[in-house]
This record gives structure tokens, C-alpha cells and sequence, in this order.
């Protein structure tokens, strides 16, 4: 059993924002309106947050600005909430330098996008030799981030398998398709998984995972984590329920408009979401339009 194996499941069971990073509509990060969105999402009963992962658009920003962003984060959270930063990068040593530039800033875990760049160099051993090389020099414990639409790579349950026995991997977030049951079944003792959308966040508990990231718990965090809840106590017509209205509005959301979409849905929920960082482009009016209607039409927005 690995040290402190259920104090680590305990602190990554529940729902995870992945937080957006607030810009202004001259791109400059908006740190004032980053801490208030904290402060909002403090009061839900998130277990905590992805700071620096896709949502919070980490490749459009400098290391200076990172640790900016992660610093107010750290310093805004309530001390109930559990704080993963983003700190994977295309090389082994970068990746190791940011997990201590964040452990510093006082990140419970550091999350590992796989290397994506050279993507047909990375190998089941490139990657079991680069994740193990990070957990081992890291001076927190380190989580997998699996998003193969972003990195067009699909990380194997050959390689879950090998490096969910580390002593310092605790987990991954997975974001791909179909293949969280797969992981689930291939990962050793003290790994915990966790699905990275909601459109298949329930089947995910059902079949064991202990919670998830969601891009919807940025601006409706409340019915994220009720569908936790009835994942956890196992009830199977309510939760189905709820899963099929959380799929379709992530799909008006995120789905539809990406980053753009969480944000614009953000500034519909009394959140503050603004513009992405170009080149990302933010919706046009009648697409805030629509999505707001869409929203009120949903029922999750009043």
C-alpha cells in the first residue's frame, strides 16, 4: 500500500473546477476577477481545483504568468479545497522545475499533460521514463493528465499500469472518450482516476472513479456535484437523469465552443468569464445570445 493512500483518495474524491483564467479585452490576465471567481466557487461544495490545465488556457501564458495565476488561486482557495496545478511541459526537466515552482506556491499536486510536440517519439517507455522521472524529483505528488484531444496522444493502459505502482502517482485525470473503464481496470492499488467531462462523469463512478474535472463546474458547479453525489450512493434513474441533462449542456457549452464557451457560460452565471487569450477567438453577440438563451431554455440557468 502506498503512503498515505486514503488521505489521497479522500482529497481528490468529489468534483474539480478546472479554472479559466480571466483576461481583459486586451489579454492582460485579470487577477482581481480570478480571486473573486474563487471566492464565489469556495462557497459550492467543490472538493477544489485545476488551475493551469486546458480550460485555463496554461500554453497562452509565460512560467511568470503561471505562477501568478496558481499563487492567488492558492491564496484565495478555502483550506477545504484541494489545489492540482498544471505542470507538465515537452521536457522532463522543465516539467520538474515547474512541479517545484508550484509546490512552493503551496499546490497539493502537480498534473502531467503528456509531451505532445514530438508525439511520435513518445513511446510507452518515453513516457513511463518521463513520468517517473518527474514524480521521483518532484516534492509533491503528481497526477497524469490524459487529454488526447488536445495532444493527440492516447496514453496506453501499458503505461497507467506501470507507473500507477509510483509511490508519488496518485492519480489521473482523463479526458479521452471510452477508455476511463480501461484505466480503472489496468491501474494498481492507490491509483485514483478521474473523469475529465461530464459526459461521462457517472458512468465513470459507477465503474469507480472517485470524481471528476469538469469544465461545467466553472459556472454551474451545483448540479456537478450533485451528480457526484447520486454516482457515489448509487442511484442509478436519478443520476441517469441528471448525467443525459449535464451531457447535453456541456455539449451547448463546452462542446460547442470550447474555452470560449466555459467563459461566455461563466459571464451567464455571475461568474466572470471575459474573452480568451488570442488567438482563441470569444463568441460573437449573437452567439452570446444564443447560448444564454440556450442556457435559460436548459433550466440550469433562472
Amino acid at each position: 500500500m502506498k503512503a498515505g493512500q486514503e488521505e489521497h483518495r479522500k482529497k481528490l474524491s468529489g468534483v474539480f473546477a478546472p479554472i479559466t483564467t480571466p483576461f481583459d479585452s486586451q489579454g492582460k490576465i485579470f487577477l482581481g476577477k480570478l480571486a473573486s471567481n474563487i471566492q464565489r466557487l469556495n462557497q459550492s461544495r467543490l472538493r477544489g481545483y485545476l488551475v493551469l490545465g486546458t480550460n485555463g488556457e496554461f500554453r497562452s501564458l509565460s512560467v511568470e504568468e503561471q505562477m501568478e495565476v496558481l499563487r492567488v488561486v492558492v491564496d484565495t482557495a478555502s483550506p477545504d479545497k484541494t489545489v492540482m496545478a498544471g505542470t507538465g511541459a515537452e521536457s522532463t526537466k522543465v516539467s520538474i522545475d515547474l512541479c517545484h515552482q508550484a509546490a512552493e506556491m503551496g499546490a497539493h499536486y502537480g498534473s502531467l499533460i503528456t509531451p505532445f510536440f514530438f508525439a511520435k517519439k513518445m513511446t510507452d517507455r518515453a513516457l513511463i521514463g518521463h513520468f517517473s522521472q518527474v514524480a521521483e524529483a518532484s516534492p509533491s505528488p503528481v497526477l497524469l493528465y490524459n487529454n488526447p484531444g488536445v495532444t493527440g496522444i492516447t496514453m496506453s493502459t501499458g503505461v497507467v499500469k506501470e507507473v500507477s505502482s509510483h509511490p508519488k502517482i496518485f492519480g489521473m485525470k482523463d479526458s479521452s472518450p471510452g477508455n476511463l473503464s480501461a484505466y480503472i481496470l489496468s491501474a494498481q492499488q492507490g491509483f485514483y482516476l478521474l473523469a475529465g467531462s461530464a459526459n461521462f462523469f457517472f458512468t465513470g463512478l459507477l465503474m469507480g472513479a472517485v470524481g471528476g474535472v469538469l469544465s461545467l463546474a466553472n459556472c454551474f458547479p451545483d448540479p456537478c456535484c450533485d451528480l457526484y453525489d447520486l454516482g457515489v450512493t448509487g442511484k442509478l434513474e436519478e443520476g441517469k437523469a441528471l448525467q443525459y441533462q449535464l451531457m447535453s449542456l456541456n455539449q451547448l457549452v463546452s462542446g460547442k465552443f470550447g474555452v470560449a464557451g466555459v467563459k461566455a457560460a461563466m459571464d451567464c452565471t455571475g461568474f466572470y468569464g471575459g474573452p480568451p487569450r488570442a488567438p482563441l477567438l470569444p463568441l460573437t453577440a449573437d452567439e452570446q445570445k444564443k447560448l444564454h438563451d440556450d442556457l435559460v431554455a436548459s433550466g440550469f440557468l433562472k
